[in-house]
């Protein structure tokens, strides 16, 4: 995420019915290289070719590069379909925020910003993932449950604009053996539901559908 995608990144957020950031708060975040790491992913129409590569780290932008669906490259610019971002607290990658844009909702595109986050846990040193989900959002966290988050308590009326409450997940730590293959196997799958739909146009979805998807 680059300063300049700030305006369509609080579009998204409006769109997803959350208190949005001010731009100043997402400035200072992507400025803070040390402890945060911020990505957006961009609608890209560019063909398909090619497989994935066998490097699991960092992030998946050979992945992307191959697919021609979804590019998280900071140099290209088509419109962007979603973002998130992640920041060190301690041991713990805490994940603040992620969100599709409406049009691009169940296509994988929320998987793959949190694969996108996992790598900046990774590059952070974290040792723990973390993060808190509304209660209401259960394809939110049927997500988050695949990539190994269980819940640990909630956070009452933690969202300012409705007052609902948070659900708090964490994972196991992301460094052991078993906790990498599981993401391997978990990527593979990712990268052929992208390749599937590589070739087909963005349907229509419902604009009231899950903020991940």
């Amino acid at each position: 995420m680059g300063e300049d995608d700030i305006p369509a990144v609080q579009q998204i957020e409006r769109q997803s019915q959350m208190a949005p950031w001010s731009a100043q708060t997402y400035r200072r975040e992507i400025r803070n290289r040390q402890s945060c790491r911020y990505v957006v992913a961009r609608a890209d129409t560019r063909p398909p070719n090619g497989s994935p590569s066998t490097t699991d780290y960092p992030l998946l932008v050979r992945m992307l590069q191959r697919i021609g669906l979804v590019s998280l490259l900071p140099t290209a610019r088509p419109p962007i379909a979603g973002y998130g971002g992640i920041w060190l607290n301690e041991r713990s990658g805490h994940i603040t925020t992620i969100a599709v844009a409406p049009d691009h909702r169940r296509r994988g595109v929320g998987e793959l910003l949190l694969n996108a986050l996992i790598d900046g846990a990774y590059e952070l040193n974290a040792e723990y993932l973390s993060l808190e989900v509304r209660v209401s959002n259960l394809a939110a966290q049927r997500l988050y449950l695949k990539y190994g988050f269980r819940p640990v308590g909630q956070r009452p009326h933690y969202y300012t604009d409705n007052q609902e409450d948070a659900l708090v997940m964490w994972t196991d730590p992301i460094t052991t053996t078993s906790f990498k293959e599981r993401l391997r196997e978990l990527r593979r799958q990712l990268y052929e539901r992208l390749r599937q739909q590589a070739d087909q146009p963005v349907a229509d979805n419902p604009r009231s559908g899950p903020m991940v998807g």
